[in-house]
């Protein structure tokens, strides 16, 4: 049985190569994503690889091996879907179910997450975009695009999802109306600082920095 430390390690070590698309993590990477020092992550690192969870070679990445990258999937399983249960049930706004779920994830019960599934009707996403994985570790994934890389004037997007889940860039995107499944129009593209003028559903202009709209999903209309 892994410790709660263990799992936390895995779920950063998963995060990293989900959002880079990279197959190895270096100890630089997973040390910034956890705030903890290099030496901490080598020595867990060697303890995830001991129980060969983890291939490792000193001064290389780390990546997963079949049955580690089976345990972090069922951690982000877990995670997601308290989130969703949260956000869904208990009307959690998104963010806020981040910090709950990353407590509830630790529990050990296989048929309760099960129960929990079924009883959610097997969601695809959480409540921030990102896929759920399902018993298999099996998850659907989708045609998107950072918005960031859209620059064309009267470009209609969807907002699919986001990568930072951090409360107060969601609350932002909250007062600018930019959540999940709305709609926007791109308007304007500032070459200069890579900002984007956007015209959300409120009909109402924002321009939004190029570190916010390099944080956010979506899909041409």
């Amino acid at each position: 049985m892994l410790s709660v430390a263990e799992e936390n390690y895995l779920k950063a070590i998963y995060k990293i190569l989900e959002r880079s698309g990279v197959k190895e993590a270096s100890t630089k990477l997973i040390a910034s994503e956890l705030g903890t020092s290099s030496a901490s992550v080598t020595d867990m690192i060697k303890k995830l690889n001991e129980k060969q969870l983890l291939n490792y070679e000193k001064y290389y990445g780390v990546s997963f091996t079949k049955e580690g990258l089976r345990a972090a999937l069922d951690l982000i399983r877990k995670h997601r879907l308290w989130e969703y249960f949260l956000h869904t049930q208990l009307k959690f706004t998104w963010d806020k179910v981040h910090e709950i779920a990353e407590q509830l994830e630790h529990v050990k019960s296989a048929e309760l997450i099960d129960r929990l599934d079924e009883f959610l009707q097997f969601p695809k996403y959480d409540p921030h975009g990102d896929p759920i994985p399902n018993k298999n570790g099996n998850f659907t994934f989708r045609n998107q695009i950072l918005l960031s890389q859209l620059k064309e004037k009267n470009t209609e997007v969807v907002v699919l999802g986001v990568r930072s889940h951090e409360t107060d860039f969601l609350q932002f995107l909250d007062t600018i109306s930019i959540q999940i499944g709305k709609k926007l129009k791109i308007l304007n593209f500032n070459s200069y600082d890579n900002s984007h003028s956007l015209e959300n559903e409120d009909h109402k202009t924002i321009t939004i920095s190029n570190k916010i709209s390099n944080e956010i999903l979506v899909k041409e209309l």
